[in-house]
């Protein structure tokens, strides 16, 4: 048990830590291919983000590192053990669907901040940040020394730490955790890859296709445009529990419930409402294939589920579609856990497929013994002085996150037990108890991490 009452510790830095938060979710910072530079290679909004939470850091006696725009690295303290906090300031793209406020505005209700990027990951890595400021500050980084570094393309597959450790050759961490996943901790991540489907096809009553923002999101909006309106119109007068809105005379919009790309089961796949009614009304037996095939998001139907005790099932989340100009394409973001080897399954899935398929092999499984690694023990032990909370226990997630990037490291927080953040998702937003308390866990973290021998 600590002796320092981390709580206290924390608190003068609440009212700070919000402010700071509501500035930061107010700058888009999306990735954007138009406004892409040397300085800015994720877009302007990541480079505002950067430039926002350096000014405040140099301010407040940090040392800052803009890593060639890729990331910003905070830090501070001296010492052998080396304490990583890796979190990021890019946020994944915003649908027209669903939202009650303007995702970039940041508004407080209920004691809730709702915005984009609230829970995922600005909240968590300002949390962080004022965490690291109150021990700063109050001269408890001793003999060891601490990195925040702040990514700034982890929603498109890390390639921001990927450069700071591989390009700059940055120093691995001795022992690191992301705010990024879920309290208690997680000690476990599926595996990760995304595959691409691609073939030239004349649907004759199709015009376009087009369904999703991001490959590791649910699609909840698909917008479908056809040459026999009437048609598709009678169709979905049969079928009236189809969602949809007809948005002019040749366009329908096929409405669903977005979620994140780990858990697609939460969700209702427009894209794949639209490949179905399109392929059953059409006539289009390609449509129809790809929309049984994926209307069970655990593979079932592609006769590629697996699953294991420690990790669960697989997952395969269609995050994009698109048609037009007699090329179709489609997306898909496949998680799996110990016992998957991805060759096979995605060879299984080429033998059965209407189209060419591409992929990439990504991010590999993630590991650790929960009851045979301290610093695992260590995450744990602070989760539960910090909370009182021992019901709930670590566990393994389908969500990927910086942890796989750098050695020794989990993610730890900062969604807790029971609560939905609606992370990827309409209505995004964080409650200040758990902004607060994260706080306090994090600042817990920093320095029972640093002083472990």
């Amino acid at each position: 048990m600590s002796e320092i009452n981390f709580k206290d510790l924390v608190k003068p830095y609440y009212n700070d830590a919000l402010e700071t938060l509501k500035k930061d979710i107010s700058i888009n910072s999306v990735y954007d291919e138009k406004t892409i530079s040397k300085e800015a290679p994720y877009g302007a909004g990541v480079k505002k983000c950067f430039d926002f939470l350096s000014e405040i850091a140099l301010k407040d006696g940090f040392s800052v590192d803009r890593c060639d725009g890729r990331c910003l690295e905070i830090s501070c303290g001296e010492g052998d053990n080396l304490i990583y906090i890796l979190a990021h300031q890019d946020v994944v793209p915003v649908s027209s669907v669903g939202w009650d406020t303007d995702p970039f505005t940041p508004t407080l209700k209920d004691d809730r901040l709702y915005g984009r990027g609230t829970s995922d990951d600005k909240g968590p890595g300002i949390a962080s940040y004022y965490a690291l400021k109150a021990l700063k500050d109050n001269g408890l980084i001793k003999n060891f020394r601490v990195r925040l570094v702040y990514g700034g393309d982890e929603e498109r597959g890390s390639s921001c730490l990927e450069y700071y450790f591989n390009e700059l050759k940055k120093e691995q961490p001795t022992y690191g955790f992301t705010p990024d996943g879920d309290f208690p901790l997680i000690y476990g991540e599926k595996g990760i890859t995304n595959y691409h489907y691609e073939g030239k096809e004349v649907f004759k009553d199709i015009i376009s296709i087009k369904a999703g923002v991001v490959v590791n999101s649910v699609i909840d909006s698909a917008i479908v445009k056809v040459k026999t309106p009437n048609k598709l119109e009678d169709y979905l007068k049969k079928h009236d529990l189809i969602n949809y809105k007809k948005l002019d005379e040749n366009t329908f919009e096929f409405i669903g419930t977005a979620a994140h790309g780990s858990t697609p089961e939460l969700g209702v796949n427009a894209g794949i409402i639209a490949l179905s009614v399109l392929g059953d009304c059409y006539n289009e037996p390609h449509l129809s294939l790809l929309a049984n095939e994926y209307e069970n998001p655990f593979g079932k139907n592609l006769y590629c589920f697996y699953e294991t005790k420690n990790m669960g099932s697989t997952t395969y989340n269609v995050g994009l579609i698109s048609y037009e100009n007699s090329l179709f394409t489609m997306d898909v973001n496949f998680r799996y856990p110990e016992n998957v080897n991805v060759d096979e399954v995605i060879a299984k899935i080429k033998s059965e497929s209407p189209y060419e398929i591409t992929y990439e092999k990504g991010s590999e499984v993630l590991y650790f013994d929960p009851e045979n690694t301290l610093f695992i023990k260590v995450l744990a032990s602070v989760y539960v002085e910090e909370t009182g909370d021992r019901v709930n226990k670590p566990k393994t997630i389908g969500g990927g996150t910086y942890a796989k990037e750098a050695k020794n490291t989990v993610a730890f927080g900062s969604n807790f037990p029971g609560k939905v953040d609606h992370i990827h998702d309409a209505n995004e937003k964080i409650d200040l108890e758990d902004f607060y308390t994260s706080m306090s866990l994090y600042a817990h973290a920093i320095y029972a991490l640093g002083n472990l021998k």
